[in-house]
């Protein structure tokens, strides 16, 4: 039986889980809500997180997977890539207890395991199998092969699409996270409401730093719109109306 501890901390989530002959018995995820108010992740304050958070994390995972922790047969941890600080902790914490109970260190790509992710669970795929990894940090398009045999096709080749989905976000003033958001209300609108031009890249790479500029764009245009009309409105309807009072806005 091969017990495997298995440490995540390349962004701003702590997660600790161990695995027992290929079954996940306990995946606990610690996350950071000190980022919330300045509506993205700040390196240094995800590192000092991950500091505070390591220690209970990976404990609470070996509690509940009823395993103590001179049975763990080897330590897998995120090597990157991801932000240097937090994964300076996991990486620390990692060596540190495979060096105390001398057993194996394993160093995962993290990359890689977004792709191999699935075959944690069926079904499972199988190779060749084309892959898109869509996070934060980074898009790709993947030719799997297998398990350790890949092919990057495409790539972004400025910012991720995460990344668009968070600066959006930030420009909308929605609650952080909100990614997710802008994905809900995405599929609820209407996607012939206006048109934008698409990105002509070569290959099989993307682009997506355009798309935000011109959403930004869009936006404060939009804004500027329904303040014109406002003006107008109050103009109409109210005697004492002073534009100055927009300065505001």
């Amino acid at each position: 039986m091969a017990i495997i501890l298995g440490i995540e901390s390349s962004c701003d989530e702590t997660s600790a889980s161990i695995c027992i002959d290929g079954e996940i018995k306990s995946n606990i995820i610690a996350g950071q809500a000190v980022h919330a108010k300045y509506g993205g992740v700040v390196p240094e304050l995800a590192s000092r997180a991950h500091q505070q958070n390591i220690i209970p994390t990976v404990d609470q995972a070996i509690r509940e997977a009823k395993v103590h922790k001179n049975e763990i047969d080897a330590v897998a941890f995120t090597r990157g890539p991801g932000l240097l600080g937090s994964l300076l902790v996991g990486t620390s914490f990692a060596k540190s207890f495979a060096l105390a109970r001398n057993i194996p260190l394993i160093d995962i790509n993290h990359m890689q395991a977004h792709i191999l992710a699935h075959f944690i669970e069926d079904p499972k795929p199988s190779f060749p199998f084309l892959c898109l990894t869509v996070s934060g940090g980074h898009t790709q398009i993947v030719l799997v092969k297998d398990y350790f045999d890949m092919e990057l096709l495409g790539e972004t080749l400025d910012d991720a699409a995460g990344e668009a989905f968070d600066k959006t976000a930030k420009i909308l003033q929605l609650p952080y996270p909100g990614g997710p958001l802008v994905d809900k209300y995405a599929q609820e609108g209407n996607p012939d409401a206006f048109s934008l031009p698409e990105p002509q890249i070569a290959d099989l790479n993307l682009v997506f730093q355009d798309s935000k500029r011109l959403f930004s764009i869009l936006y404060r245009n939009m804004k500027r719109k329904i303040l014109i009309f406002f003006r107008k409105i109050l103009k109409m309807y109210v005697p004492l109306f002073r534009p100055e009072l927009f300065l505001y806005y």
